[in-house]
């Protein structure tokens, strides 16, 4: 038995393409959702819309410091996994979600699978960095979506029996889930944009949004981009971003602010705009995949290979940054590589998983 454990939206698209393949084959899974960013009912719509199984467990953790926030995830994971009695735990990425599903499991001597493991941005103010860190380290299978991730697990002292390279399923997962976008609506006429006739940004990591000066600087940054280029700059804002913006009395001009879009629509605008700002790890991904450039809106990235195709820059928060890197992206030809793999990978690690529990 499978469980696969997650708590975020990025997390469930990216553990898409695993759970439709364990569908596919009729294997004994259950997915418990640990409601990080949202309880499961807000998810709800999200697994229909992605054309997902229901969860099969729902702890609705909810917000608080990390330390609540893993702590209860750790003590209701336990409670089903001990249950349950999987034989593997299968987590995604690097949240405070990932940490407790793969503590609770490796205290349980249940073994633990990392989907997206070997990524470091060497910072080790983001949170997130020390998720990933332990998450690897205390995996039994690592499943690594590029060579360059293997050789940073590697260097780890990680052995090499423990690691497979499969590709990242974001790329299976962008795929799958821009055919079912296409097929149930069209974000574009919704908004009143054209292809290619817009920008896109989203900015909600805590390091941007909870920094005055930086959230300051980087909405500048947006505004300039938005007046010399004369595209519209969308920016589906985020209730905390937003909360933050009020705090600080921000008053911005000219950008477009929306609801959060959900990851359909979300996707759909990505696909077709003429550049994307962001400071998200996943889109800084997907544009590569789409063939879309892309601005990080930060000064380190874990998605190094993004950088060497040329998909993607780094900026910082400077406005002077972000106009100069966006004009560079701009005038960038669409030829890079993905170096995500080939979209396959989903079907890859279900298959490591059934051979692995074969040989146990």
């Amino acid at each position: 038995m499978i469980s696969i454990v997650l708590g975020t939206r990025p997390e469930i698209i990216k553990l898409s393409p695993i759970i439709r393949e364990c569908q596919r084959l009729g294997l004994d899974y259950f997915i418990l959702h640990t409601g990080q960013h949202y309880s499961y009912n807000m998810d709800k719509v999200f697994f229909e819309q992605l054309e997902l199984p229901e969860a099969q467990y729902n702890l609705d953790v909810g917000s608080g410091t990390h330390a609540e926030q893993t702590g209860k995830m750790l003590i209701a994971i336990e409670k089903v996994l001990m249950k349950e009695k999987p034989d593997i735990v299968l987590v995604e990425g690097d949240t405070n979600t990932v940490l407790a599903g793969a503590l609770a499991a490796v205290k349980l001597s249940i073994k633990v699978g990392h989907v997206e493991a070997g990524l470091r941005s060497y910072d080790r103010q983001m949170p997130e960095e020390t998720n990933r860190i332990l998450a690897d380290h205390c995996s039994d299978m690592l499943f690594a979506p590029t060579e360059k991730s293997r050789r940073i697990l590697l260097g780890e002292g990680i052995t090499e029996d423990k690691i497979f390279v499969t590709g990242n399923t974001i790329v299976d997962a962008v795929c799958q889930n821009l055919e079912i976008s296409k097929r149930r609506i069209n974000a574009l006429s919704e908004l009143g944009v054209t292809e290619g006739g817009y920008c896109l940004a989203t900015v909600h990591r805590q390091e941007n949004v909870d920094n005055e000066e930086r959230f300051r600087s980087i909405l500048k940054g947006l505004e300039m981009v938005e007046e010399k280029f004369g595209l519209p700059v969308i920016y589906p804002i985020h209730p905390r971003a937003r909360k933050q913006m009020e705090d600080f009395v921000i008053s911005v001009h000219g950008l477009r602010f929306t609801e959060p879009l959900d990851y359909l629509r979300f996707l759909q605008l990505e696909s077709y705009a003429k550049l994307v700002l962001t400071d998200s790890g996943g889109v800084q991904e997907e544009t590569c995949i789409l063939k879309v450039p892309c601005v990080t809106l930060r000064y380190n990235t874990e998605r190094p290979e993004t950088l060497d195709v040329g998909s993607n820059v780094l900026a910082g928060t400077s406005p002077d940054g972000i106009l100069e890197k966006a004009e560079h992206m701009l005038g960038t030809e669409r030829r890079w590589t993905n170096p995500f793999g080939d979209g396959e990978a989903g079907k890859r690690i279900v298959q490591l998983l059934m051979d692995r529990l074969d040989q146990a």
